[in-house]
């Protein structure tokens, strides 16, 4: 952990901290009514979406469903303050920096520029906006769903759990029974949620948004989930004795992401966004952030990194996933969690907290919607992605001309198809006798034998892999062109 400078600062009176710049109001933003945002723990974006990723599932599978942002940023060190501006458009303050080990309260609280307020402390008073209060102004709904909260109910409660003000957090460090941590949960940091009945009613245990899944109507417009500190890759090895690291990220994301993209919510009119709060090394940053942290626009940190002196949180990606985008794109631009935060009001119409409101900073415009119709493929609806080549030939296969007119005998079309499992990942791999483009469907015999519609330019012998959601049991693959099919029943993956 890294060592902060401390920084007091005081000033007189205590006024509200309110929002400052308009939200969006361009009518080229697509009428998404229900976001998901997903926060993963402590990665480099090369790490987590590089090409030997332990994350398949991650920086390969929602990559070719979604809009990859290779230059997404986070805003400080550690983990709470990155947290704190995803709701609220507040920046770092020296307790944040530090993950706030005792629960105390942010103070003076006094209203500075760019809407924030200024101070050191923890939990900020009920004057300070977060994007939870302004969708309930609006009559729109909201939910933390965090993994592991209340399993110990001694340790925390199963509703907004929180140690009480002035204590300290028992929740720095995991235990076999509760990986939960008060530090992942940003809602529990301001007045305005933990002393109202909101707090009870939607800041709940991960295993509620199961239920809420199964209706548009029981479905958050705005849903913010948090694994435990294993399966957000904070801690590796884990408490509980699994592998942790992007190892059970992935795993993470492979089974709770199909389920969201399957709910009647995310089909109407949905977004995904799945990011990390902070860089494992670096402390980057992007869209006028050292600016922003200085006393005279409002800031409370000289030094949003930690450590030696940075601007930052690092870079560390993210990737988002729609009807309205269009798979396997990529966009250059640069964004943090602030540009997060504004887009998702612009979403909603609100306006701008903190500084989610400073002039310039890039949001989520039709660059990153780019389609104007809502488009949901069978692979999608699954949780599916793309083949990805090996970049190896199978051994034994003989290249083949392609065969024509009708079903044909096995091993005719398909060399070679089998399901395997290791480290919680599961992968279908297809090698075919033929070159050309082939349409495969995938039925997965676990996901209530659920079919999706993969296509294949593929070359003779290649080795090509498809990485499956958790669960995907047994499968039928079935690959046809040129109007001949072959059908290969395939066992469950084991390991």
């Amino acid at each position: 952990m890294r060592r902060l400078l401390p920084l007091i600062v005081v000033l007189a009176a205590v006024v509200p901290a309110v929002s400052f710049a308009q939200g969006s109001t361009s009518a080229t933003l697509p009428p998404i009514k229900h976001v998901f945002v997903i926060v993963l723990e402590n990665e480099s974006e090369s790490t987590s979406f590089g090409p030997t990723s332990p994350a398949p599932y991650l920086a390969q599978t929602l990559p070719a469903i979604g809009e990859y942002l290779p230059n997404y940023y986070g805003v400080g060190h550690h983990s709470l303050d990155n947290y704190i501006a995803m709701i609220s458009g507040q920046g770092p303050n020296p307790s944040t920096e530090a993950d706030c080990g005792t629960f105390s309260d942010f103070v003076p609280g006094t209203a500075g520029p760019n809407g924030q307020a200024v101070g050191t402390g923890c939990v900020y008073p009920s004057s300070v906006a977060t994007i939870a209060g302004q969708l309930s102004g609006v009559g729109d709904t909201w939910k933390a769903y965090e993994q592991d909260m209340g399993n110990t109910p001694a340790r925390e409660s199963a509703t907004c759990g929180h140690p009480n003000v002035g204590s300290v957090d028992g929740t720095e460090g995991a235990t076999a029974a509760d990986q939960y941590a008060t530090r992942h949960d940003p809602f529990v940091y301001f007045h305005s949620i933990i002393d109202s009945t909101a707090c009870q009613q939607d800041v709940v245990n991960f295993t509620q948004l199961a239920s809420d899944l199964k209706s548009v109507s029981s479905t958050p417009n705005y849903s913010f989930i948090t694994p435990n500190l294993c399966n957000d890759g904070h801690d590796a090895p884990c408490a509980n004795g699994q592998p942790g690291g992007l190892v059970s990220a992935g795993q993470f994301l492979a089974s709770a992401v199909p389920e969201i993209l399957a709910s009647p919510a995310y089909r109407k009119n949905g977004l995904l966004i799945v990011t990390f709060d902070e860089s494992g090394s670096g402390d980057e940053s992007c869209c006028g952030e050292p600016a922003d942290t200085m006393a005279s626009n409002g800031g409370n940190s000289p030094n949003p990194g930690g450590g030696a002196p940075g601007d930052g949180g690092g870079l560390v990606g993210a990737v988002l996933v729609s009807p309205y985008i269009k798979g396997g794109t990529t966009t250059q631009t640069s964004y943090n969690h602030y540009s997060m935060l504004a887009s998702i009001e612009d979403l909603f119409g609100l306006q701008h907290l903190g500084f989610a409101g400073v002039a310039g900073l890039p949001t989520f415009d039709s660059g990153i919607f780019n389609l104007k119709k809502p488009a949901l493929s069978s692979a999608v609806r699954l949780g599916l992605g793309a083949w990805s080549d090996t970049g190896s030939s199978t051994a034994g296969c003989m290249p083949a001309a392609a065969p024509s007119g009708g079903k044909q005998a096995s091993g005719t079309f398909i060399y070679s198809a089998a399901l395997s499992a290791s480290g919680g990942t599961e992968t279908l791999s297809l090698t075919l006798h033929a070159a050309g483009k082939v349409a495969v469907s995938v039925k997965l015999h676990g996901k209530r034998h659920a079919v999706a519609e993969l296509p294949l330019q593929g070359s003779p012998c290649n080795a090509y892999q498809l990485v499956l959601p958790h669960g995907a049991g047994a499968a039928t693959v079935r690959v046809s062109g040129g109007g001949a099919f072959e059908q290969k029943a395939l066992p469950a993956a084991h390991g």
